[in-house]
């Protein structure tokens, strides 16, 4: 699996994040931190204590369980990448005072299509009529 950047070698925020919780969630089962490596990177460039570390941080966020299996632990995805970028725009809403300004700069940027899937969130959440024409 290619990721970030391949000049760099870098990878985008959370981006190991959401390959790791795509392939728990495909697994069907708890995966090792060994296991996990192996899909993700099976030319072995990635290493382990990179996957330990997300995990560890994905458990700390409640992403994913884990169960002592000997002297490692097993995991199992509880949420997917989308609720975790949704609570991360949660927490930074949560960070500012003027919330109205925030949101209205957010919805501002928007492109036509995701302003109109919003819509349909919005509507769909909260049974409302959001649109003002």
């Amino acid at each position: 699996m290619t990721t970030g950047d391949e000049r760099s070698g870098r990878r985008r925020p959370g981006e190991l994040e959401a390959q790791i919780l795509a392939i728990l969630g495909a697994a069907g089962g708890a995966l090792s931190p060994g296991e996990i490596r192996d899909r993700l990177d099976p030319r072995g460039t990635l290493s382990y204590s990179a996957v330990v570390t997300t995990l560890t941080r994905l458990y700390d966020k409640k992403a994913v369980t884990r169960k002592k299996d000997g002297r490692a632990y097993r995991y199992v995805a509880v949420a997917d990448a989308s609720t975790l970028v949704a609570r991360r725009m949660g927490r930074l809403l949560d960070a500012q005072d003027d919330r109205t300004s925030v949101l209205s700069h957010f919805v501002s940027e928007l492109t036509d299509a995701d302003a109109s899937v919003l819509r349909d969130v919005l509507h769909r959440e909260f049974g409302e009529d959001t649109d003002e024409g």
